[in-house]
């Protein structure tokens, strides 16, 4: 994958820290969010991966630190406004009531209510369930749809808001490999026209393939930043993942693939 090389920064961190009662967890953390990039975060559970978006998102204010988006504080931005500027799609995907899955897909046209773009929300709507395959689910009851519809429905949702910043929190849990694939392609595609992508991922070698950057978070501080290829060492990762991992270079395609090391596990567990 070819990395851009001159990108402007849509939304920009800096000495982000926050904590939890007495529990740190983000400890002053910088970082850009580009235009045309996908920047992935990643690093083990408890790293601050999804704490870091929800501050990226303006859902959680930090202890320290600020949040720029376009060049202004968050906290600046009304929130309609700031919704027509950025989507966030969470890790949860609950809704109250049976709404079917084509009017959840229409919630994310709720901020350009009143606006001339309202004209194109069935236009939107359409599209964006097209490309999040799930035009056969539009009547079903989006309670009803099985953990990997529900992420495809949401995703949908956030496409349809068309924003220029797109936050995504665990985009392919509960996927199957072709829609983890999908998605990522189609995020991809976002940054290529120009938005700013985060995703948060757990799966290091979809990172490696899909993302132009990758922040590595241990211990709520970004630990390496740069390209997958720079931060995506073994000795690095087995030491922030506590583990002993393999990168590997496919044979074919040239992709990274980032793999547990099972031999000393094998090795014990034949001994024991």
């Amino acid at each position: 994958m070819s990395h851009p090389t001159t990108s402007s920064a849509a939304l920009t961190a800096t000495g982000i820290t926050l904590s939890f009662g007495r529990r740190p967890i983000l400890d002053a953390v910088d970082l850009q969010v580009r235009r045309r990039e996908v920047l992935a975060l990643v690093g083990p559970n408890g790293a601050g991966k999804s704490t870091l978006l929800s501050v990226l998102a303006g859902d959680l204010t930090p202890d320290q630190g600020e949040v720029m988006l376009e060049g202004r504080s968050l906290g600046d931005w009304k929130l309609r406004e700031m919704s027509r500027r950025r989507a966030v799609l969470t890790q949860e995907h609950r809704i109250s009531f049976p709404f079917p899955a084509v009017d959840v897909v229409r919630m994310g046209r709720a901020p350009w209510r009143g606006c001339p773009e309202e004209d194109e929300d069935e236009r939107v709507v359409a599209e964006s369930m097209s490309t999040a395959d799930i035009e056969h689910l539009a009547g079903q009851p989006f309670g009803l749809l099985s953990g990997g519809e529900k992420g495809r429905t949401s995703f949908a949702r956030i496409l349809a808001q068309r924003t220029g910043v797109l936050l995504l929190d665990e985009p392919t849990a509960a996927l199957d490999i072709g829609h983890q694939e999908t998605v990522l392609a189609h995020a991809r595609g976002q940054a290529a026209a120009g938005a700013a992508v985060v995703v948060v991922l757990h799966d290091l070698s979809l990172a490696a393939a899909w993302s132009d950057r990758v922040a590595l978070l241990h211990h709520g501080r970004v630990t390496a930043e740069g390209t997958p290829r720079e931060v995506f060492t073994a000795p690095l990762l087995s030491l922030v993942y506590d583990h002993p991992i393999d990168v590997l270079t496919h044979p074919g395609t040239g992709d990274l693939l980032v793999l547990p090391d099972r031999r000393s596990l094998m090795s014990r567990e034949e001994t024991a």
